[in-house]
């Protein structure tokens, strides 16, 4: 994800290391892994924000890794949804080794600027596990009742590869599938055809994906006539 400022908070309280105990371990697709840890400490959060996890070897290597907030902020326990990558030495611990019950040290919240107020017109044009902070938005939205300040576009490969897919849709969502012809939307990704009309209104836009996803997303959005500086980016992988 972004770049970490070691006193990003919310508020006025610095962010500082914690322990939380895993209470629930799912598999919703194939690749991911879903967390649902309860911190000693749950400091509330803003839609968009993420958490650092810190693992720790029995030799002191130590290795870190930021994830996105699914979680509404009224959520009492913390949600993370990770990819496990090949050779990934966070993510495939996180996937094939942790059990509930475990504790994990973590930091957070982190990323107030790609962090949605919940009364700002948004748009969340997101890609595969780039999908987990519009979810987080998107649950607020809902809870707030404000669910037509926020639209979502999340795109992914074809169904079942795309993680929250249903509860996207569910709450108005739009779904594009890059590999799938779905509902007889041919597959590809959204064009500015498709996108312009739902931006009407809206006075921000967050992008999260892989970098070749976001700077996709970032043109489009600029192509379709949205201005550069309601542009907000969170890339993640090796190139982000």
């Amino acid at each position: 994800m972004s770049a970490i400022d070691p006193m990003d908070e919310v508020g006025a309280r610095p962010t500082a290391w914690t322990e939380a105990r895993v209470a629930e371990v799912d598999r919703p697709t194939a690749d991911t892994v879903r967390l649902r840890l309860e911190p000693v400490d749950r400091q509330r959060h803003r839609p968009g924000q993420h958490y650092l996890v810190r693992l720790r070897a029995p030799d002191g290597y130590v290795a870190q890794r930021s994830y996105s907030l699914a979680s509404d902020p009224d959520d009492p326990l913390l949600e993370l949804l990770v990819e496990r990558l090949p050779d990934g030495e966070v993510s495939e611990f996180l996937a094939d080794v942790l059990e509930v019950d475990d504790v994990l040290e973590v930091r957070g919240p982190l990323g107030r600027w790609f962090a949605w107020d919940t009364t700002t017109p948004a748009l969340c044009l997101v890609g595969g596990t780039g999908v987990v902070p519009a979810v987080s938005m998107q649950r607020a939205a809902s809870r707030l009742g404000r669910a037509d300040l926020l639209r979502v576009v999340a795109v992914g490969r074809a169904p079942g590869h795309l993680p929250y897919a249903e509860e996207l849709a569910a709450g108005g969502a739009t779904l594009a599938w890059t590999r799938a012809t779905v509902g007889g939307h041919r597959a590809g990704a959204p064009t500015v055809e498709e996108v312009t009309p739902l931006l009407a209104g809206v006075e921000v836009a967050f992008v999260c994906g892989s970098a070749r996803f976001a700077s996709y997303a970032e043109t489009l959005l600029q192509e379709c006539g949205l201005d550069p500086g309601a542009i907000r980016v969170e890339r993640f992988g090796p190139t982000g």
